[in-house]
């Protein structure tokens, strides 16, 4: 077995992927560890599948419109593989004033960024989609908005890293970076296998705090269960990205038919974390049909045939962390997704190319540094 290349990536999930992706294509050598014994085990398989720049905060929207832009429209090509990327556009819906003040507060704020996302009225929201609720009284409508398949696009930067020479090693679950003469250079799986390399990314989602804090860092993280049902074949309704105001559903119709949904139920706070538990609460599934049948009541009669669930690291400010570690130089973290970093894996992982080779990078993510944090620990 392999263990020594010039990239270690922690985490084999959509971002490590892109990560060893990109790094394979300019010729890096990289392997990446996962804990699991399956690629894609978090949330990168596990979530609605929403490509979007509309609702974020402005920190995230530079990278996030960079990949829209530049990376999601040709991606299934680059990657030989249909991801089932649609570009039709995002409505952020509301019931009522309290979700109209959120929606038109993230609508001012991509403005200034240059975004072309602009509040609509009830009747346009069912204008542009006539199978939505009367109670909607507005929405924020991107139209440069989408949605993928998680999964895919996920296997299919998998696939073509493992075909551009990327070793990945499944069910090595990390305990320890250790630092050589100050840098971090080795990263020790459980069963006491050491691997080294001159970089090392983070991205295994909450684990990455534990495994941080092995060389003295802390993010300010914490687990959130997510899940997600999806519902018997459909005739076609819409190809738009759906949400809600306060992220209440969210979910598309796939290419097949089927409907994709997540949601929440409002006690994921106070769930037990134990990240090796997949099983979803009695109430999930239920709090995500009400929500549907609230926003798509013709799908009233929809039977559901699956649903799913899977952990998602959490940040204090829930935007992201992806930067170098100057105290501990070699170290890159990409952590603390909080739940919405599918969409901008593509953009994440070239940048992490970048931070690898000194390159400059795609946007200014100055914000999203690790130490952040600092004055308020």
């Amino acid at each position: 077995m392999r263990t020594n290349a010039e990239v270690i990536i922690v985490g084999a999930g959509v971002v490590g992927n892109a990560a060893a992706y990109y790094l394979a294509k300019q010729g890096v050598s990289v392997i990446v560890l996962e804990a699991s014994d399956s690629i894609g085990h978090g949330g990168s398989s596990r979530n609605g599948g929403g490509v979007r720049q509309s609702g974020r905060d402005v920190r995230e929207l530079p990278y996030a419109i960079y990949g829209i832009k530049n990376i999601w429209p040709n991606l299934s090509e680059e990657l030989g593989m249909d991801i089932e990327y649609v570009q039709k556009g995002n409505l952020r819906v509301g019931l009522n004033e309290e979700h109209i003040k959120i929606l038109e507060k993230l609508t001012d704020n991509a403005q200034t960024l240059g975004l072309d996302v602009n509040m609509v009225s009830g009747e346009e929201v069912r204008e542009i989609c006539p199978y939505l609720s009367e109670k909607i009284v507005g929405a924020s409508w991107c139209p440069t908005d989408g949605h993928a398949n998680p999964m895919k696009t996920t296997l299919a930067f998998y696939k073509r890293g493992r075909d551009m020479g990327v070793t990945y090693i499944t069910g090595a679950k990390v305990v320890q970076i250790r630092k050589i003469r100050g840098k971090a250079r080795q990263v020790i799986v459980e069963d006491g296998t050491v691997f080294e390399g001159e970089h090392i990314i983070l991205c295994a989602g909450y684990e990455t705090r534990e495994i941080a804090n092995t060389v003295g860092i802390d993010i300010p993280m914490v687990p959130y269960f997510g899940s997600a049902i999806v519902t018997e074949m459909q005739p076609k309704m819409f190809d738009i990205m759906l949400g809600v105001a306060n992220a209440e559903i969210y979910g598309h119709q796939c290419a097949h038919g089927s409907f994709v949904f997540g949601s929440g139920t409002g006690l994921e706070p106070t769930v037990k974390a134990d990240t090796s538990n997949l099983k979803l609460m009695s109430l999930d599934a239920s709090a995500n049909c009400r929500g549907i049948m609230k926003y798509v009541p013709k799908l009233k009669n929809a039977k559901i045939v699956r649903s799913w669930g899977g952990w998602m690291d959490i940040t204090h400010d829930h935007v992201p962390v992806i930067s170098p570690v100057e105290e501990v130089p070699g170290l890159i973290l990409a952590c603390g997704m909080s739940g919405h970093g599918f969409g901008t894996a593509p953009a994440v992982g070239l940048m992490l190319s970048q931070m690898v080779l000194s390159q400059e990078l795609i946007c200014d993510i100055s914000s999203l540094r690790y130490d952040r944090f600092h004055s308020a620990l």
